[in-house]
């Protein structure tokens, strides 16, 4: 059986040659991007001013004259193969995901240049595997630093660049997904502003005195613009529930209760029931008002059974 040390030496990625050669538009596309303005990547007055034999890409750019682009990587599963992926790349791709290793992100990459590249250079590379590391913990989760060094040549074979390059490939650490965001807007900020303060409040028309919810601009007995805040006691009734299951949403625990709670107050508010078991809750229940605290900028009220109601 293949061991992560078996890796070591091995070559994941035979000699491949870009498909591009360097060419001046490419070079000034990326010198453009990068606001890079040095003029021997674009005028090749200057560049032989220099001493230079003409316009040179910039080192940076070593890396992208063997990239094989977007189209040949999405082809489907045989891509790969057919651009120069080799089967140790595979292998190794399958052994670290096999160990639920099936997240990437690149750590290091160290580049030693012998030279500059010229319009009509044709870059090649080739990869080998120079270690992979034991298991670590990191903040990301627990993974393996795989660090490979990339031998860039030119079409005489000679050698242009030698690149060390490290990828931490790690197993994600399981973490709630953030909760959905509600549609905040001019009329209900006041009412989530309240919350993230652990009060909930009530729009109350200034003309009647009405309470409404869910907030809105204008009363709906009296036709007032003008209203105000009252605050709840937090105090209430189940008037309706539901038990979700499906679909599910990584954010929340499922078997999920939204119910329609009826406050002493009046309204009623859609919120979720905690602190109890779907086949404990009733209509008329009494609960009282708890919060959930789902990230620093979002408080949500939800609402348990009154102590000795359910266990």
């Amino acid at each position: 059986m293949t061991t992560y040390e078996d890796f070591a030496g091995r070559e994941i990625l035979p000699l491949w040659e870009g498909p591009d050669p360097v060419n001046v538009p490419m070079i000034r596309h990326w010198a453009e991007a990068m606001g890079d303005r040095n003029p021997i990547y674009r005028d090749d007055a200057a560049a032989r001013a220099t001493g230079r034999p003409g316009i040179v890409a910039p080192a940076s750019m070593m890396q992208a004259w063997t990239m094989r682009g977007y189209a040949a990587t999405a082809e489907g599963p045989d891509a790969g193969a057919r651009t120069g992926a080799a089967a140790g790349a595979r292998e190794l791709d399958a052994l670290l995901e096999k160990d639920g290793y099936t997240s990437v992100v690149a750590t290091d990459s160290e580049f030693e240049f012998h030279r500059e590249l010229v319009a009509g250079d044709r870059v090649s590379v080739r990869e080998v595997v120079e270690s992979i590391s034991p298991e670590k913990s990191t903040a990301l989760g627990a993974g393996r630093f795989v660090t490979t060094v990339r031998t860039y040549t030119d079409q005489d074979g000679e050698v242009v660049a030698v690149q060390r390059w490290r990828l931490l490939r790690f197993r994600p650490k399981e973490a709630r997904a953030p909760r959905p965001r509600p549609a905040v807007n001019r009329d209900n900020a006041f009412w989530f502003e309240a919350a993230r303060e652990h009060r909930l409040v009530i729009q109350r028309c200034a003309g009647c005195g009405t309470l409404r919810h869910p907030p809105g601009p204008c009363c709906p007995h009296c036709g007032s613009f003008d209203w105000d805040a009252a605050e709840a006691s937090g105090r209430g009734q189940v008037y309706s529930f539901v038990v979700n299951h499906h679909p599910r949403h990584p954010a929340f625990e499922y078997p999920l209760i939204v119910a329609v709670v009826e406050l002493d107050e009046g309204t009623r508010l859609v919120t979720n029931l905690v602190g109890v078991e779907p086949g404990e809750v009733e209509i008329g229940m009494p609960v009282v008002l708890d919060w959930l605290d789902a990230d620093p900028d979002l408080s949500l009220p939800v609402f348990r059974p009154q102590s000795g109601i359910a266990a």
